[in-house]
């Protein structure tokens, strides 16, 4: 039977301790690069060039941003009767597009009725106003029946164009954001407004920013 030999100056237990070179390099070799063990701690370190990530992972996971002074992405989604509508629709005049989290829900009624009972005064500044949540069609047209909304809401469902547009989320992801853009006559962004807690001040600060155009 063949017998395994080794130098004497190396014992088997020394070849295999942790402190051999060749150990330390085969070790090395396996452990993950600082950038994924560090991003658990809320610091992001670049990673090698040889474990980046592709540009395609990238692109799936990171969505743009609208800011002001942008022209956002176009969209076609459906109203509340089951019609696709597309923002080009509304060129030529300012319209006020507000993002809301849901149907129903205690702030979102709050602002929708904000926006009804001051939807002589948008009219007035030539503006439209529309609104867009996750909801189906038939939840949009139960709301706008209820509430008598008099302006059109439209469903994304999957909330595409949420993302899109780059709505940050409220309550550590887990409650979509209340947000609000106003575009003028030639459909670049003039004021973006962020405040989930108190809706009716969407309605105040777009009509101030609306009268000032």
């Amino acid at each position: 039977m063949a017998t395994l030999s080794l130098p004497c100056k190396h014992s088997l237990p020394s070849l295999l301790s942790p402190n051999n070179p060749k150990v330390q390099s085969s070790q090395a070799s396996l452990q993950l690069p600082k950038s994924s063990r560090s991003q658990f701690h809320g610091l992001r370190i670049s990673p090698l060039p040889s474990l980046a990530p592709s540009s395609s992972s990238v692109k799936s996971s990171i969505f743009a941003k609208v800011n002001k002074g942008q022209v956002p992405p176009s969209f076609t989604l459906k109203d509340q009767d089951g019609k696709p509508v597309n923002l080009s629709k509304f060129k030529g005049k300012p319209v006020v597009v507000y993002f809301y989290p849901a149907d129903e829900t205690p702030g979102c009624t709050k602002q929708a009725c904000a926006f009804r009972d001051s939807y002589e005064k948008f009219k007035k500044a030539g503006a439209e106003v529309v609104g867009i949540s996750g909801d189906d069609s038939s939840s949009h047209k139960a709301f706008a029946k209820k509430y008598r909304l008099p302006f059109t809401l439209l469903s994304d469902e999957g909330n595409k164009v949420r993302k899109e547009w780059g709505v940050p989320a409220d309550l550590f992801g887990t409650l979509p954001g209340r947000q609000t853009y106003v575009l003028d006559k030639k459909g670049v962004v003039q004021l973006i407004y962020n405040n989930q807690f108190q809706p009716e001040k969407h309605i105040d600060e777009t009509l101030k920013l609306l009268q000032s155009l």
